[in-house]
């Protein structure tokens, strides 16, 4: 699937009307060719902390130019760095561009929510973590990131967690019909993790996590990148439900190569921001048995001819992948109608 690039834009776009009594300004805004390009890895109250060049070897705190706007600059963005970029305690950069994005992950707080947030910037690769157990899996939160993912241009990854607890074949096996990679991690007998079957799928890629509360994607952050001290947390054992542990989304490097994003844990992924003719591209199980639907077909549930209905009623498609999809198309319906 072609990646839908976002426009770059500096500080030059902007025209900043004067306030009244100040001096005139000059519509010419500096260009900033001589600006260092960097990385934007962690985001905290107004500042960014950067890699200069893209490399970790130089970590610098900027500010974003004023001209740029409020949240225009997100983890994983490529950047424009001018001031000091010595990396020395104290120091202070400026943002004066951002470069044009290659993918952008969104996500709205439910599918009634018109603003788009952004998870992150120029992620190629989505890991969405989920436990096989403690917590239970949610597989319609797992479609939702999927279908995120797909409508960005990102791919997908499958994670499964905590294998040492359940068996995660049945899991898999609901999967499996989507040709999604998958990998799997367990528990060791030291109190680590082997995430072993994760490390060769992040190398050179830019890798964005995420997953609900309590699936242990921040203990999975801190067996790919030592010295990362991601904090962890326990499941509740009334809910049944992880508690926030990661507050903000940080990208590290991967010693043996690319980027993880890990991202706060979340209990929704609203899809208010996705076309609902888009949706089934995430179900590619069920697109395949679409074929002999009449023109205009919406494949909802009250479609009297949708050749899903034929499908499943032969045992060719899954019934809970077909409730998940169909419950997906009549909440965003429900949304476009209002």
């Amino acid at each position: 699937m072609a990646r839908r690039a976002t426009a770059s834009y500096d500080e030059g776009d902007v025209r900043v009307r004067p306030g009244r009594g100040s001096r005139p300004r000059s519509k010419r805004r500096p260009a900033h060719a001589d600006a260092r390009r960097g990385l934007v890895t962690a985001v905290d109250r107004g500042r960014y902390t950067c890699f200069v060049d893209g490399a970790p070897t130089r970590t610098v705190t900027a500010m974003s130019a004023r001209e740029l706007g409020r949240k225009a600059v997100v983890v994983g963005d490529q950047v424009g760095l001018v001031g000091d970029v010595s990396g020395q305690p104290g120091s202070l950069a400026r943002i004066v561009r951002v470069e044009e994005r290659a993918t952008v992950l969104r996500r709205t707080a439910d599918d009634d929510d018109p603003v788009e947030r952004i998870v992150v910037a120029n992620a190629d690769q989505l890991l969405v973590v989920t436990a096989v157990t403690d917590p239970e899996p949610r597989p319609r939160l797992i479609d939702r990131c999927l279908v995120a993912a797909f409508d960005a241009g990102i791919e997908p990854l499958l994670c499964v967690t905590k294998a040492d607890l359940a068996d995660p074949a049945p899991l898999l096996a609901t999967y499996a019909p989507l040709d999604v990679p998958t990998v799997v991690t367990r528990a060791t007998d030291d109190g680590g993790i082997d995430a072993s079957s994760v490390v060769e799928h992040l190398r050179d890629r830019v890798t964005a996590l995420v997953g609900h509360s309590g699936v242990g994607k921040s203990t999975l952050v801190n067996e790919l990148v030592p010295g990362a001290d991601r904090v962890t947390g326990e499941v509740n054992v009334v809910t049944g439900r992880g508690r926030h542990t990661s507050t903000s989304a940080v990208a590290l490097p991967v010693p043996a190569g690319g980027w993880v994003i890990d991202t706060p844990g979340i209990r929704s992924f609203g899809l208010a921001h996705v076309d609902p003719a888009r949706l089934i591209l995430a179900f590619p199980d069920l697109a395949a048995e679409t074929a002999d639907c009449p023109r205009g077909c919406t494949h909802a549930a009250d479609e009297p001819e949708c050749a899903l209905d034929a499908a499943l009623a032969t045992g060719r498609v899954d019934r809970d992948r077909l409730d998940s999809f169909r419950r997906l198309l009549a909440s965003r319906d429900r949304q476009a109608g209002d």
